[in-house]
């Protein structure tokens, strides 16, 4: 089969994948959604009961061909620096910036990809200058401080009319 024929594929059994979800995950709070297996020698859902959730299995498995692809076909490679993409292939990969690279460096790839002829995932990027970015500390002390001076008066009002 083709990628394109086995990506369509994928897409169909993803919709048709039932969530996986721990074993009475409803029932107490403290055990999470996240996936556990069933190991109880009575459980219903080990035993694949009528009216139990799913357990996952081989046959819910992507094709092998198309398994840990990106939608568009193509296989995902990270990137935290520069010199990265000069290993990267446009023909069969895309890059995705890593979620720790800052603005200034993640700029730098997106350039770097740019002139390669790179696909980015994640280039989405605030624009501001670098020097004008950030919180503006001095402002936001002042309005705190006025904040507090606002209701340590009121508390002195209040004293005053008892």
């Amino acid at each position: 089969m083709s990628k394109d024929r086995l990506l369509k594929l994928r897409k169909k059994m993803n919709r048709k994948r039932p969530k996986f979800l721990r074993e009475e995950h409803w029932r107490y709070k403290r055990l999470g959604k996240k996936w556990r297996r069933p190991k109880g020698i009575d459980s219903g859902m080990r035993h694949k009961r009528r009216g139990k959730p799913k357990v996952v299995e081989v046959g819910y498995r992507n094709p092998k061909k198309v398994r840990g692809l990106h939608p568009s076909g193509y296989r995902i490679v990270h990137v935290y620096n520069v010199e990265m993409l000069e290993e990267v292939n446009p023909n069969e990969e895309v890059v995705m910036i890593g979620k720790t690279v800052g603005r200034k460096k993640r700029l730098d790839i997106i350039d770097r990809a740019e002139e390669l002829g790179l696909r980015v995932l994640n280039a989405r990027v605030t624009m501001a200058p670098i020097e004008e970015a950030g919180p503006a500390f001095e402002e936001e002390e002042e309005y705190f401080l006025e904040g507090e001076d606002e209701d340590y008066e009121l508390l002195e009002d209040e004293e005053e009319t008892e």
